[in-house]
């Protein structure tokens, strides 16, 4: 062979293991997560949980992940317009009530009061019983619930202390954007508005809220408890977290990936709501015992769960869901 023709022969080699490298770059999937949080959260850890398993299912070449956490791309809202869209992230894990601008009836499995304790909330978590409402989100608004987390207990936080009726009434308070949320705390005679979340600090700062209602997590992870040092034992709800996908992303994935992505969201909810459920007493006991927080029993619990009942069976009546609202309390 002559000096040309196996110079030839070579650059021809290297060129098509170049191609063939591009080619392999190229089929390398990439699925781009965000969180409003930090590492230490149990949102991203479920995420990065969820990362993980996926190559564990997934018997092709691995999938890499990429998550923006602290807020960069925005808050849950923007996430929810830009999985509805199949644009800059594929996956996240967000509040329902979030949801609601694209699909109204989704924030019926976060609606305050709903769940009576953990062993329920998990139950129906575990179980199919949201199918109905997984379904309309994907009709809706394009959006695919891959699985559950949550767990955290919400509770009132605010500046100064609302541990009874007397000062919860007229009391102006942060509530997340669906209309259940405001409606189930103006039945308790609150004042509750929705603001976007990351301008909660600055408005308990200034003055334009007086509280809003979180779990201990979100408290500790974003210091609100700078700004609103004392929390109220209401447990008004336990929160559901949906692991959700853009149903664009999940219908260009092989069916492999897919029930890999199914599989690891399944076991991913399973193991951020242990998480975040076993952590939820330990993190708000760890702001105690910094003098962070001060936390009070709310007198007349009882009553806000009779006060709330014909505003649940309204809404559900709303949306055409009471059957659905009938096996969630029966669950």
């Amino acid at each position: 062979m002559s000096y040309f023709n196996k110079a030839l022969t070579i650059a021809s080699g290297a060129a098509l293991a170049a191609t063939l490298s591009f080619t392999a770059v190229q089929a390398q999937t990439t699925l781009r997560g965000a969180s409003l949080f930090d590492e230490e959260h149990a949102y991203t850890k479920t995420m990065r949980k969820f990362a993980e398993l996926v190559n564990e299912n997934y018997d092709g070449d691995d999938v890499e992940f990429k998550i923006h956490l602290n807020g960069e791309l925005g808050d849950e809202s923007d996430f929810v317009t830009f999985l509805n869209q199949g644009v800059a992230i594929d996956y996240s894990i967000l509040a329902p009530s979030n949801m609601a601008k694209f699909a109204p009836s989704i924030p019926l499995m976060d609606m305050p009061f709903l769940f009576r304790d953990l062993d329920h909330w998990n139950a129906v978590l575990s179980s199919d019983v949201l199918s109905p409402l997984e379904d309309t989100l994907l009709e809706q608004a394009n959006i695919k619930i891959i699985g559950y987390t949550g767990g955290g207990t919400r509770n009132l936080l605010s500046k100064d202390a609302v541990a009874n009726f007397d000062d919860l009434s007229g009391h102006k308070m942060r509530v997340m954007g669906a209309p259940i949320q405001a409606q189930i705390f103006s039945a308790l005679t609150a004042a509750p508005s929705a603001i976007a979340y990351n301008e909660v600090y600055n408005a308990i700062q200034t003055g334009v809220i007086a509280g809003f209602e979180n779990e201990a997590a979100s408290i500790q992870n974003l210091k609100f408890y700078e700004v609103a040092p004392n929390l109220s034992l209401t447990r008004h709800a336990i929160t559901v977290r949906p692991i959700v996908m853009s149903g664009k992303t999940f219908d260009s994935l092989p069916a492999d990936l897919q029930a890999a992505v199914l599989k690891a969201g399944a076991e991913a909810g399973a193991f951020g709501r242990e998480l975040e459920s076993r952590e939820d007493a330990v993190k708000l006991q760890e702001m105690v015992d910094a003098g962070q927080i001060v936390v009070s029993e709310f007198e007349g619990r009882e009553k806000m769960l009779e006060m709330v009942v014909p505003v649940q069976d309204a809404y559900a009546a709303e949306l055409e869901a009471t059957d659905l609202l009938s096996a969630i309390r029966s669950k």
